[in-house]
């Protein structure tokens, strides 16, 4: 059988103070009768009981008012969460004053929860669309190519190889995609191995520079190392190497006419600076925010015929989040693009970022034992 909250904690606190009464009661009537007549112990005994009565009526009413203050904030908080059930794309949240008490943390929390869960919602929502519609164009453009081959094309030995060509560029497009979304996933689900492990950065940024300059013997590769040896980030290797692959073969493949990419590294005692500059079509203004975006492509026919998918920039930027660096475009059309990165300095096994903030929270206390004596 189902009982009410309010039923089970109402009568649970009335029989505490009734008990409680009880033994205030039993002691006074004890030293009363020790000290007084039987005629005035037993009118103190009388008042007792009726004091007794009043004691019950008013615990009652207070602890069932007291629970219902309670369940009336819960009771909010479950109608929120069933009116998500029916409407999962609801923006509703719970609404309580603002109180100094745990229930009212409960909420904050509960809606922080529900705020995550909706951006979660609406990017896999994103995600599924882009995904969908990037992939059309692909599949009608082979469907398009295998019909016209069934129909006639076949017999002819120019125009089937013209199809079997352009079927096997969209395939190849298509298994990019497919390959850059599972690079996006795997982001996502990084193993917290990973984010314990560290790098060395002048031996990567060597081989990252000498690995394009050999893929592209026709540009002018300017290198500019400021980078303390033995200096190193808390960021797996392969990730890092990630980042600057997609940040230079983007910077390759827009460059333009004028064929020249700056690398720049430099480390101080709390960071390492990455600039990845080119000087090719460059980003307007109004897209410079949206790069980062799955799927987003300022120029989305240029960015097809050169390979873009538009996740690229993605990947980069969340995998230097994931590290807690940041990640920066400045740009101007027909002049150029400038990407930079902030990563953490790992110092003496401490993050730069970390011990700064064990620096602040000790002074924090300090200055909170001074206010305290004084």
């Amino acid at each position: 059988m189902r009982i009410s909250i309010r039923v089970k904690w109402t009568s649970l606190i009335s029989a505490v103070i009734l008990a409680a009464y009880l033994i205030v009661a039993y002691v006074a009537y004890q030293t009363v009768d020790n000290v007084a007549s039987a005629s005035v112990a037993h009118g103190f005994y009388i008042k007792l009981i009726w004091v007794g009565i009043i004691v019950v009526i008013a615990g009652i009413a207070v602890s069932f008012a007291a629970v219902t203050m309670v369940l009336r904030n819960i009771k909010a908080i479950n109608e929120t969460i069933d009116d998500l059930n029916k409407k999962p794309d609801s923006d509703s949240r719970i609404k309580l004053r603002k109180r100094n008490d745990e229930i009212y943390d409960l909420t904050i929390n509960i809606n922080k929860m529900l705020d995550r869960m909706q951006a979660y919602t609406n990017q896999q929502k994103e995600f599924v669309e882009d995904v969908s519609h990037e992939l059309r164009t692909p599949v009608a453009v082979l469907e398009g190519h295998l019909s016209m081959l069934q129909r006639w094309g076949k017999d002819d030995p120019e125009v089937l190889n013209d199809s079997i060509n352009s079927s096997l560029q969209e395939l190849k497009r298509m298994q990019s995609l497919i390959q850059e979304m599972l690079d996006l996933t795997r982001v996502e689900q990084i193993d917290n191995e990973y984010l314990s492990q560290t790098t060395e950065v002048k031996p990567l940024f060597k081989q990252v520079y000498n690995d394009f300059k050999m893929l592209h013997p026709d540009f002018v590769v300017n290198y500019d190392d400021d980078i303390q040896d033995g200096s190193e980030v808390r960021i797996y290797r392969n990730h890092l190497e990630q980042v600057l692959v997609i940040l230079l073969d983007n910077a390759f493949k827009y460059s333009g006419d004028r064929k020249e990419i700056n690398l720049a590294a430099s480390t101080n005692e709390a960071l390492l600076e990455i600039v990845v500059q080119d000087y090719g079509v460059g980003i307007a203004k109004n897209d410079l925010k949206r790069v980062f975006n799955r799927f987003y492509r300022v120029d989305k026919a240029r960015s097809r015929k050169r390979g873009g998918n538009g996740l690229g920039l993605s990947i980069a930027s969340r995998l230097i989040e994931i590290y807690k660096g940041t990640i920066t475009v400045e740009s101007v059309v027909g002049s150029g693009t400038v990407f930079r990165i902030e990563l953490p300095i790992v110092q003496d096994g401490i993050d730069a970022d970390q011990e700064s903030d064990d620096t602040n929270s000790k002074k924090s206390k300090r200055n909170s034992k001074k206010a305290r004596s004084h």
